[in-house]
């Protein structure tokens, strides 16, 4: 009774906003417009006039409103997203692709390949989809270059140089460019350069709205190999983390590149190299970011610190935080191991357990149901426990030693960074269970002799995307 009597109160009481959904209570018919952040347990986050947030039961909405519902989260769309995989991890950034109906095994040849892109540049970015587009980045001779390509055929739309890339300043020893993701909103595409160039383009042309950099306006700190995260974009807000010793986080108007907020209690020094995740806790919206020493969370608000954890990050952190509910996890690599952090309604954060069971390096961790998965160091692919940090199982074989994952159609893609071969696994707790493998062909004759296959693999619209620096090649894996 009381999360009904709080649904309709909270429906009685709200403004309106011009640009948002409209939701309608079926058991008064009162309505309201807001944006949709997150659908999790049964409940409906809903970003409301002036950047506040509501929390409703599903069961408490219209028909209308709960088969609307229904339809994002089997197309993984999330808030202010046109569908698609606009960022990093994609739209709800956990890695995990919307695709159904895929090959459940592979022919000892691999899937068959769709087309072959040459000229992406040389880096390690991933991609970002939408709309039949794919954006991703790379260097061109001596330009930082943000490209958009046709998905479907793998042509060439646009190019845009956003930066010069003279290889100094930033560790290029295992292969220059940039290391960033672009991410794709309203009609726009973000992009960090490895220096802390901050460009947003127009998705159609390429052409430059605006442009910032994370050093000369944000006093930012970049790690030894450069500014490495992606960009977040949350409703009219573009997050970013320059580190530092003025404001670890700030966020942006992602139309113009006006300073919203600086988290100024947030100095951390090196930016590191993990994306912020944006997520709901105790029915605050919030900004969580990993960095060398903490990880840390900012109000959306107003960039006021929320909550800090303890954290003994060496050389680099890398792989992006996951939240479930009021816990998160976090993992990095350089022997230092993973932890469950909980945050209480105090928005204390208790360590849950903590362990060196999965010491991710960067290839990224992915949850499915009370599992997770990735590559631990000298372990190879493993499953590990949510709940408990045990390790499940692991197959340390010689395609399986240590890369990158990705999840679809309960499947994992597992990319050996060594090699580039591809392994499909049925994704099971109880085990093990290869479905197929082939190898990335081609492979880049120019990557440096440190550098390895490093770009995390994609599978959208019955596509699987992999790159090695100037290749991106897209195979068809529909059933």
């Amino acid at each position: 009774m009381k999360s009904a009597l709080v649904a309709v109160v909270l429906f009685s009481s709200l403004t309106f906003s011009l640009s948002a959904r409209t939701w309608k209570q079926a058991a008064t018919g009162n309505q309201i417009e807001a944006d949709l952040i997150k659908v999790e347990d049964g409940k409906v986050h809903l970003k409301l006039a002036g950047g506040r947030t509501g929390v409703v039961e599903i069961l408490s909405l219209s028909l209308e409103d709960q088969e609307y519902l229904a339809s994002v989260e089997k197309g993984g769309a999330s808030a202010g997203s046109t569908g698609g995989w606009p960022a990093f991890r994609g739209p709800k950034a956990d890695g995990i692709s919307p695709d159904t109906g895929l090959l459940k095994e592979w022919s000892s040849s691999g899937p068959e390949k769709v087309w072959t892109y040459e000229n992406a540049g040389m880096g390690y970015s991933g991609f970002s989809i939408v709309d039949g587009k794919l954006y991703t980045m790379g260097t061109r001779g001596d330009d930082v270059t943000v490209v958009s390509v046709d998905a479907n055929t793998g042509k060439e739309l646009w190019a845009q140089a956003i930066s010069k890339d003279d290889q100094q300043g930033y560790a290029a020893g295992w292969g220059h460019g940039p290391r960033s993701t672009p991410t794709y909103s309203d009609g726009h595409v973000y992009a960090i350069d490895p220096k802390g160039v901050v460009v947003c383009l127009d998705a159609t042309t390429g052409k430059e709205v605006w442009k910032k950099h994370l050093v000369d306006d944000f006093k930012g700190q970049m790690g030894g190999w450069g500014f490495s995260e992606s960009p977040l974009v949350d409703g009219d807000k573009l997050v970013l983390a320059p580190g530092g010793k003025e404001a670890g986080i700030v966020a942006l108007d992602k139309k113009s590149g006006d300073v919203i907020w600086k988290a100024s209690e947030l100095q951390p020094g090196k930016a590191e190299y993990a994306t912020i995740i944006a997520t709901e806790i105790n029915g605050t919206r919030q900004y969580i970011k990993l960095f060398e020493s903490q990880l840390a969370s900012v109000a959306a608000e107003d960039g006021k610190l929320l909550w800090s954890s303890e954290w003994g990050g060496k050389t680099a952190v890398i792989p992006t935080p996951i939240v479930s509910g009021n816990e998160v996890y976090i993992s990095s690599g350089y022997g230092v191991g993973c932890k469950l952090i909980r945050i209480g309604s105090d928005n204390k954060p208790t360590d849950v357990w903590q362990n060196k069971e999965m010491v991710n390096h960067h290839g990224g961790v992915i949850k499915v149901g009370d599992y997770l998965y990735g590559f631990s160091d000298a372990k190879g692919l493993i499953c590990q426990d949510w709940k408990t940090g045990d390790m499940v199982w692991n197959e340390k074989g010689q395609f399986t030693l240590k890369g990158s994952v990705h999840v679809a159609d309960g499947h994992l893609y597992a990319l050996n960074e060594d090699d580039g071969t591809l392994t499909l696994v049925e994704i099971d707790p109880k085990g093990f269970k290869q479905k197929g493998q082939f190898k990335l062909d081609p492979q880049s004759p120019n990557r440096n002799p440190k550098g390895k296959v490093w770009t995390h693999p994609l599978v959208l619209d019955g596509k699987l995307y992999l790159r090695d620096q100037e290749f991106i090649v897209a195979y068809n894996v529909k059933g």
